[in-house]
């Protein structure tokens, strides 16, 4: 339902005396949304004053609620060669905050009419009650500066329910498409012809609460848009996007009562949220003349980012907007984003590169500008400017930065990754989802799977082999691009040991809880071997070259040594055997010759034998696959020999520099459990003739 509005103007005393003038819109149609007071939309105007050259001031005053502040002068086209500084008093905290910068060089109209103002660009505060200005004249000169110089305040009011509810669904009334508008019925001429790509979402003018009475004059058309220029609006940037709707009416009834244009002068306005907001009114699908890049006006459309972006990038989410909207304006007439375009100067002036301009003369843009590749100033700020490449590359397309991100249940060796056959493929490009219009994942170059633009993974079936797979984007213009493909081998074939897992004694310490044994296996894979892990009783992973592990085995305990192969598909296959590491003490072997006991905490079992006598003899008979003669060793230590079933097979020299107990000095290891006899014969060593000895470990 369409409301009636009217405006109401008056004068006020504020802080010390102060006149402010206002002008209040009032809608006529009830009440606002439920349960919070309906305020109008109010602007004042406080005169800045001072007997200094060059310099106009107001100290601080209190004054009525306002929430956007800009300074404005007589003389729509005479500049503000200076300096303008606000500071704001938050209505909430009380606090003063600090001095802020506003931009003077703003876009002046293009067609000057009676009661237009120069004026900077105005800057959100958020709601505050008390205003501080100053206005030097550049470089600090005592030039003049323009007449009729004064601080204006806008409250945005409390207008519509949409205001509130800006973060949630948009109600269906208030977003547009390309046949709706909230404003009053263009002309038929010109017409709105389809665009290449999808409309973005728009919140309409009567969604964000506009007065359609401070516009009372007809909308004017241009034939096409062959650019658009992108601006920033000056503030803050730490606004809660429920107020986005609050600072666009603020900057309407600015341009409207302020500055005294006939409309807002954007076309479209984004927050940093994404929302998409109707500038000017006539309808979002048609070429609208607006007023925000003077001297071009006539062949393009202007959108503005909610902020300042001088350093501060804007968002990402704000950035893809701006890229829809650019995209299907452009997409309107045929125009590549990413392209350039030539065109009519309708003023003589130069931008801020200091390109020089000549009225009825043609220039070289960018389809998609700056504001100040256009006109002197520094809109859309340093930061924003810079993001303007991707803006044109994101609504151009292709799909840009599209790479396949993992490959889930499957493994990578090298470049080439292994898989059982059902991998989830994800992906990820830097284009935002709203601009994309499929995904589809390749397999040997035929499309096996397919997503929306929001899409981000997907899991396909591979037939055992090599095959390459790919994700191919499809941007909404068309545009095609692909992922680097991968290369994916499919098999379910499990390793092999080719050799079991088998346990041997090895040298090293030998205590009552563990002997020193080397674990052994060979693995092997058809593709490739990942790697080998041990179960049980321990646990470890080794690398597929790997064959052998040095661990403990706890002597007297039967042990399962299990163990599993992987492949890089993911593929594997166990194995095991049980062993028993045994303690044979001294006592239990055969002797022959003189051997005296000896006892001490530090032998196996806590007893030894010792011998110096040439050719005594200790011999153990065991059914096993492993052994190892446990002695004690010092530097007036002898030689033995040792017998395997009846044949030499070794000369051991116990001597060590230093002392040391329980140590496998000599170890066997056969293919398979068998009766074996190990028999140790004193050499009689000259000088050192002693042997001790602390038994023998066997494995079974």
């Amino acid at each position: 339902m369409r409301r009636r509005a009217w405006l109401t103007l008056g004068a006020v005393l504020i802080g010390g005396g102060s006149v402010v003038t206002y002008a209040t819109a009032s809608p006529s149609d009830g009440a606002g949304a439920p349960g919070q007071d309906r305020r109008p939309v109010e602007v004042y105007g406080l005169a800045l004053k001072g007997t200094a050259a060059g310099e106009r001031k107001l100290l601080r005053t209190e004054t009525e609620q306002f929430s956007l502040v800009g300074v404005s002068w007589t003389g729509a086209l005479k500049p503000l060669e200076g300096a303008a500084q606000v500071r704001a008093r938050g209505l909430e905290s009380g606090e003063w905050g600090a001095w802020q910068d506003l931009e003077l060089n703003a876009a002046p109209p293009e067609e000057v009419e009676a009661g237009m103002r120069g004026a900077s660009q105005p800057l959100w505060v958020g709601p505050s009650d008390g205003v501080e200005a100053r206005v030097v004249h550049e470089d600090g000169t005592t030039g003049a500066l323009p007449k009729g110089l004064e601080v204006n305040l806008v409250d945005p009011g409390v207008v519509t329910e949409a205001e509130t509810r800006l973060d949630a669904p948009e109600p269906a009334a208030f977003v547009m498409d390309a046949s709706s508008s909230s404003s009053p019925s263009p002309s038929p001429e010109p017409t709105a012809p389809p665009s290449t790509v999808p409309q973005p979402p728009v919140t309409s003018r009567a969604g964000w609460g506009a007065d359609e009475s401070k516009s009372p004059d007809p909308s004017e058309y241009n034939p096409d848009v062959k650019a658009v220029f992108v601006h920033h609006t000056d503030g803050a940037n730490d606004y809660d996007c429920a107020e986005s709707a609050s600072i666009v009416r603020g900057i309407y009834a600015y341009h409207t009562e302020v500055e005294g244009w006939n409309d807002i002068g954007y076309n479209f306005l984004v927050d940093k949220c994404g929302t998409v907001f109707e500038g000017r009114k006539g309808g979002i699908d048609r070429p609208v003349l607006g007023a925000h890049t003077y001297g071009f006006n006539r062949e393009s459309a202007g959108i503005a980012v909610l902020g300042t972006h001088v350093s501060g990038a804007a968002s990402t989410a704000a950035l893809t907007s701006v890229a829809r909207v650019t995209a299907w304006k452009l997409g309107q007439y045929g125009a590549d984003p990413a392209g350039t375009v030539q065109l009519t100067a309708g003023a003589t002036q130069r931008n801020y590169f200091s390109t020089q301009f000549t009225a009825g003369e043609r220039y070289t843009f960018r389809r998609v500008s700056g504001h100040r590749d256009g006109f002197n100033t520094q809109c859309p700020g340093d930061a924003l400017y810079a993001q303007l490449p991707t803006v044109r590359t994101w609504a151009a397309g292709p799909v840009d930065g599209l790479r396949i991100a993992s490959l889930t249940d499957a493994t990578a060796k090298g470049s080439t990754y292994y898989t059982k056959g059902t991998p989830v493929v994800r992906w990820a490009a830097t284009t935002p989802a709203a601009l994309i219009k499929r995904y589809d994942v390749l397999v040997d170059g035929q499309a096996v799977a397919a997503t929306s633009g929001a899409g981000y993974a997907k899991r396909i079936t591979l037939t055992p082999g090599t095959h390459t797979v790919t994700v191919q984007a499809t941007h909404q213009s068309g545009a095609v691009s692909a992922a680097a493909p991968l290369t994916v081998v499919a098999e379910t074939t499990a390793p092999v040991f080719t050799a079991a897992p088998t346990l041997g004694l090895r040298t090293g310490t030998v205590y009552t809880g563990s002997a020193p044994v080397t674990l052994r296996w060979k693995a092997t894979d058809d593709q490739a071997l990942r790697q080998v892990r041990l179960l049980t009783p321990q646990s470890a992973t080794f690398s597929a070259a790997a064959y052998l592990s040095n661990r403990t085995a706890r002597p007297g305990t039967a042990s399962s040594w299990s163990m599993r192969a992987y492949d890089y598909a993911g593929n594997y296959r166990d194995a095991a055997a049980t062993y028993t590491p045994v303690v044979l003490q001294e006592s239990a072997a055969v002797r022959t010759g003189s051997w005296s006991a000896r006892s001490s905490s530090s032998y196996l079992g806590g007893r030894s034998y010792s011998s110096s006598a040439k050719g005594a003899s200790l011999t153990w008979t065991f059914t096993g696959r492993s052994a190892a003669w446990v002695v004690s060793r010092a530097s007036s230590s002898g030689q033995a020999y040792v017998y395997v079933d009846g044949v030499k097979a070794a000369t051991v020299d116990l001597r060590s520099s230093a002392t040391s107990y329980r140590q496998a000095i000599w170890t066997r290891t056969w293919s398979a459990n068998a009766r074996h006899t190990v028999k140790i014969v004193v050499v009689g060593t000259s000088g050192r003739p002693t042997v001790t000895t602390d038994g023998l470990v066997y494995i079974r």
